[in-house]
């Protein structure tokens, strides 16, 4: 039932993970797709090649999403390149573990930067694009820790906290040119970010504890809620923080 084809989708962080995979997805629904990556042009090649073997048209972009200027500039090649852009996926971030009293100001300053900043960057690179034909759609990626809070990352709860917030004051404000804004609240997810931590065993153990679902999600598992916020079948809804967690944080 979900069909993308002919739809434009860029996906931010697209090389690896959660991005990887929502790229991938989008592909199979029959859009074409863009991705952004900041360091690992290897792994953005490969997302590439798959999505061409599903006889779809793929790029890769070397983005530092905290820079509104690179930003724009890749929006404009996106466009330049398909002749549109449909779908934005804000994926790309990073989290690092630091208590308040050890935390340098470069480790807040480059979370908030990356995984708020650079979602607004995009929001507002994309926004005279999808306005102009009158349709699109934004899924920006938040957490369960932007709900809750979480203890010796409270940098990165914090930037995912006004992910959400800002989610909800800009689908307010674009529903009304025909974009669409919702929000993917993932919990723990298997990645190459998570994997140091989970790959302790004492770590693996205290996390799935606090899961009813008594298991980790695949960066699929979340790749598919993005789909539906991105398909027509998610028409009636704006503004929405949809939870992929396994049941650990029960708000919504």
């Amino acid at each position: 039932m979900i069909n993308l084809k002919n739809r434009i989708a860029l996906v931010t962080g697209g090389s690896r993970g959660i991005g990887s995979a929502c790229a991938i997805l989008f592909a199979k629904a029959g859009a074409n797709v863009a991705i952004t990556y900041k360091d690992n042009e290897k792994a953005a090649n490969k997302v590439v090649r798959k999505i061409k073997s599903l006889n779809k048209t793929a790029i890769e972009l070397k983005c530092d999403i905290e820079n509104y200027q690179d930003v724009y500039a890749n929006v404009k090649e996106v466009v330049n390149y398909f002749g549109r852009i449909d779908i934005l996926v804000n994926n790309a971030g990073v989290w690092t573990e630091s208590s308040l009293e050890n935390m340098s100001e470069q480790i807040w300053d480059e979370t908030i930067d990356i995984n708020l900043k650079g979602t607004m960057n995009f929001c507002k690179a994309v926004l005279p694009y999808m306005k102009r034909q009158k349709y699109g759609r934004i899924i920006n990626i938040s957490s369960t820790a932007g709900q809750r809070g979480e203890a010796f990352h409270s940098h990165y709860a914090a930037a995912k906290g006004g992910v959400i917030s800002f989610t909800k004051s800009i689908a307010v404000e674009l529903i009304k040119y025909g974009i669409y804004v919702n929000c993917v609240a993932p919990g723990w997810v298997l990645t190459d970010m998570t994997n140091p931590f989970l790959k302790v065993k004492k770590n693996m153990e205290k996390v799935l504890k606090t899961i009813p679902r008594n298991k980790i999600a695949t960066p699929d598992e979340i790749a598919g809620p993005v789909l539906f916020l991105a398909s027509d079948l998610s028409n009636n809804i704006v503004g929405e923080i949809l939870n992929v967690n396994g049941g650990s944080v029960l708000c919504g």
